[in-house]
């Protein structure tokens, strides 16, 4: 089982949760420089940690030419399998949103560059549809670098957009599929195309039903995979087989 999207390092023992109900292995999200660094630290140390290297769109504060060359020179470690997360956040009222669109071109650009995916976040408040139509505007202008809708929202719009997209565009489910008022989330899980599906944690953030309440672990991934295989009234153990098949190939991670 792999859980492609983890904050291990946000942990208090990240050592401990890396061996909780049997994952194969988890992609450790840099998240901010100071994340990358701790992304990539784990990843040298575990071989079954992954890192990706990036500035949220909510850490923009940060974005300078020094940041983005470390970051950059991050990028090109072996263990480094993707870019970001990167994307737009308009939950909050000071979006500052001309730093997101900098931030998030910048991190178009070096996926394209490397030949590695975009993890990609994506979010406004209720009723509004703000990131989610800028992020879509912003790929449009890359077609070609292949990305992951990580935490994916359930946008109908989005959707469709993704699984038109030239670029492979994957879709990652995050606890909150779990949560009985996530019903357009639901319907996403249910309709997207199974070689399109991942699973993830966005540990420790979204813990999954029956965990709900308490800070999120890698191997709390299964819930979530238990949750959705019953959603597709599928096997479980097929599900698995087939989410993380599609995690090793967006990722190019070693069987």
């Amino acid at each position: 089982m792999i859980d492609t999207h983890t904050h291990l390092d946000y942990l208090e023992d990240p050592d401990s949760a890396r061996g909780e109900l049997g994952l194969s292995a988890m992609v450790c999200i840099g998240a901010s420089l100071e994340h990358a660094r701790n992304a990539l630290d784990l990843a040298g140390r575990f071989n079954d940690v992954y890192a990706t290297v990036g500035l949220h769109p909510t850490e923009t504060q940060e974005d300078d030419p020094k940041v983005r060359a470390e970051l950059e020179a991050l990028a090109l470690h072996p263990r480094v399998v993707g870019i970001g997360e990167s994307g737009l956040d308009d939950y909050w009222d000071d979006t500052r949103r001309n730093a997101q669109v900098s931030a998030f071109e910048w991190q178009l650009d070096l996926a394209r560059r490397l030949g590695k995916p975009l993890v990609i976040h994506t979010r406004d408040k209720a009723g509004h549809d703000s990131a989610h139509s800028g992020v879509m505007d912003m790929l449009r202008e890359w077609p070609d670098v292949a990305g992951i809708l990580h935490c994916f929202s359930g946008h109908a719009g989005m959707l469709r957009f993704g699984l038109e997209r030239a670029a492979p565009t994957y879709f990652g489910f995050a606890g909150n599929v779990t949560y009985k008022n996530a019903l357009e989330i639901q319907e996403a899980a249910r309709a997207v195309p199974l070689d399109r599906l991942l699973l993830e944690t966005d540990a420790p953030f979204l813990a999954p039903v029956p965990r709900r309440g308490r800070p999120n672990r890698p191997g709390y991934v299964r819930y979530t995979l238990e949750f959705i295989a019953a959603l597709r009234g599928m096997d479980p153990t097929e599900l698995e087989q087939i989410t993380d098949e599609n995690a090793r190939l967006i990722y190019g991670l070693r069987s």
